[in-house]
């Protein structure tokens, strides 16, 4: 006979759910827990393998996964073995060509700048190039607020754009190693070059001498740059041995027609104050 139902009877005591895995068993292996429960349901076990090697799977991820993600582990590698193309490391050499080429030709001009500073016996404005006067407090370049002409052979005319300035032309003149005596007239400063000594001719000729040496030292310093360059690329491995060797030797011959170019000009400039 049928026990009858009674209010008195717990409801958790007929009702009673199936109890969940303890937390513990989630991270038993398979053995463990089999040897705990030891029935015949096959398809039970099949559970709990899946709860045990998740967790297992679960707990290791947990405590030996490197925080960076498989991609960007991946891109990482892959930023570190990374070679440069072709076209990125001819572009390389054809930056470091261009930037030397183009310093030797600014060295160049500097170096004609320079002689052409200097006077020779006759009158030529630039050798008022490198004057600078006092101009409401700020240094100019005489050549900026002036205009300068050659009237004769022997002579130069300064006229100023601002007739406020002639003393402070005059003044800067006369403080210059050109050894001019300035005539201001109080509209324009005219300038008689006397005919240049012996003695002077052969100071000036070393002087010039010397800004050629300058100027050759600087293009050996270019050279010195570039080379530089070459050997780095030649450590990342971007170059080899012998790319560097050719690389070296068009350099020399780049310096080399510069050294003659520097040469060329000094010999003008030499016969120029040699010549009475």
């Amino acid at each position: 006979m049928a026990t009858p139902f009674s209010s008195t009877t717990p409801l958790r005591s007929i009702f009673q759910s199936k109890p969940s895995p303890p937390k513990t068993l989630l991270s038993l292996p398979v053995s463990s827990y089999r040897a705990q429960r030891n029935d015949n349901n096959s398809s039970h076990i099949a559970s709990v393998s899946l709860w045990s090697s998740a967790s297992n799977y679960a707990a290791a991820t947990k405590l030996y996964a490197n925080p960076i993600t498989v991609k960007q582990l991946l891109q990482k590698r892959r930023g570190v073995i990374r070679c440069a193309t072709i076209e990125e490391i001819e572009a390389e050499k054809s930056s470091i060509e261009k930037d030397a080429k183009a310093r030797m030709e600014k060295t160049i001009e500097t170096v004609r700048t320079n002689f052409n500073s200097v006077r020779t016996g006759r009158a030529n404005p630039a050798i008022l190039d490198k004057i600078e006067v006092e101009y409401y407090g700020s240094p100019v370049s005489l050549k900026s607020i002036a205009q300068i002409s050659t009237p004769e052979a022997s002579s130069l005319l300064v006229q100023p754009y601002d007739k406020s300035s002639l003393k402070a032309i005059e003044k800067a003149i006369v403080s210059s190693d050109l050894g001019l005596a300035p005539n201001n007239d109080g509209e324009v400063i005219r300038l008689s070059l006397p005919q240049l000594t012996s003695e002077r001719r052969k100071e000036l000729s070393k002087m010039v001498a010397k800004q050629a040496e300058e100027g050759k030292v600087a293009l050996r310093n270019i050279r010195r740059d570039a080379l530089k360059a070459y050997e780095k690329l030649e450590k990342e491995k971007k170059l080899s041995e012998d790319n560097v060797k050719d690389l070296s030797s068009d350099l020399q011959k780049l310096t080399d027609e510069h050294m003659k170019k520097i040469d060329g000009i000094f010999k003008q400039k030499e016969k120029e104050l040699l010549k009475v």
